[in-house]
């Protein structure tokens, strides 16, 4: 039976500004979109519709952690899908090679039932001097006989290195051929080095300005390269708490479609403050900010709607121009990343992944593959 929402403010993902308009679904797909007013009474109504969010770099949140435990990663992923989230990686911090070959095989059945939409690797192939909420004590250099496996899971969709490593530009060759993403981030690697990883295959910045060199006028490191190469997309955790919302504009002109917002939430995300932990670090929460023992900011204990709501918040322009750039953030670049066509965007043929908002932009209703799961 075919479903039709209608938005007095609806946005499909195609870069238009958003206007009044109507998406139709069956089967779990979108069957028809358009502006104006709808063809029939709707059966649901939103003040400001958008596709599902897509965040490519989170650990967990409602209490719960991605990895080995299969139940408390579903519960990961249903806590974000009520936030909006319809396509989240499951990211796992850094952690021992047998362990870390656990969790991802623990994740696989989530991948294959299409809970998750793959795993991404946030280490162990991290600088120590860059080495942010990860146990300093466990990082290592790319090792092709631990990749390889991990690789061969079929369900690694990203994996962050530090190209200064040994073995570190191989390391992204070899993860751009098997088809995932290679992401360069907690790196002490400069401009030109950058530049040599994303022509070895590196395709994104992980958390841009985060666990990296700052931008500078004579050793503008690998913020420049990033920003600089349309080859690549940046990831930028607009929580207001990692970057400033000043950064988030410039970092929007200068890399225009380049640009994803993502959570790195934790299992923190969604709970009240307290002590929790990220991978076998003890984090605190004060005043909804996860910090290690030394002050170390960890993760964030953000969702993606409230980063939608922040970034159309903080937007100069026109609210119609605002919410488009949002979703281009928070859903059609991010899938663009990932290689994915059937999300990101409420064209004919994409599941029906639709998001409902209410004129504050809180959630109202979220539906994935045109079942609602809030």
């Amino acid at each position: 039976m075919n479903e039709l929402i209608a938005a007095d403010a609806l946005v499909t993902g195609d870069g238009s500004p958003a206007g009044p308009g109507w998406v139709e679904l069956a089967g779990g797909r979108v069957t028809g979109a358009g502006t104006g007013i709808p063809p029939r009474p709707p059966d649901r109504r939103g003040a400001v519709v958008v596709p599902g969010f897509v965040d490519v770099h989170c650990h967990g949140g409602g209490g719960a952690s991605f990895g080995a435990d299969a139940d408390s990663s579903a519960r990961a992923a249903a806590f974000h899908a009520a936030h909006g989230t319809t396509t989240v990686l499951a990211s796992l911090v850094t952690l021992s090679p047998p362990d870390l070959l656990e969790a991802v095989r623990g994740l696989a059945p989530l991948v294959d039932d299409g809970v998750l939409a793959g795993v991404h690797l946030e280490g162990p192939w991290l600088a120590a001097s860059r080495c942010g909420a990860h146990d300093p004590a466990l990082l290592r250099d790319p090792d092709p006989g631990e990749l390889g496996p991990l690789l061969d899971t079929g369900t690694v969709a990203m994996v962050t290195l530090a190209p200064e490593l040994a073995g570190g530009l191989d390391a992204i060759a070899r993860v751009a051929a098997a088809g995932a993403v290679a992401a360069v981030g907690h790196t002490a690697a400069g401009y030109d080095l950058t530049r040599r990883a994303l022509d070895a295959g590196a395709r994104a910045g992980t958390h841009l300005f985060n666990a990296m060199g700052s931008l500078h006028h004579r050793d503008p490191g690998p913020v420049a390269a990033l920003l600089g190469d349309p080859r690549a997309v940046v990831e930028l955790i607009t929580d207001g708490v990692h970057v400033h919302p000043a950064l988030w504009e410039i970092v929007g002109r200068t890399a225009p479609g380049r640009v994803a917002a993502v959570t790195d939430a934790m299992a923190a995300a969604g709970m009240p403050d307290g002590d929790f932990r990220l991978g076998d670090l003890a984090v605190r929460v004060t005043g909804g900010v996860a910090r290690l023992d030394g002050g170390t900011i960890a993760g964030s204990t953000a969702t993606a709607d409230a980063l939608f709501r922040n970034l159309v918040a903080a937007d100069p322009g026109p609210r119609e121009e605002a919410l488009a750039r949002a979703v281009a953030w928070t859903s059609t670049t991010p899938a663009g990343l990932l290689g994915l066509d059937d999300v990101g965007h409420l064209r004919p043929g994409a599941r029906a992944d639709v998001v409902l908002l209410d004129d504050a932009l809180r959630i109202e209703t979220v539906l994935r593959a045109g079942t609602v799961v809030r």
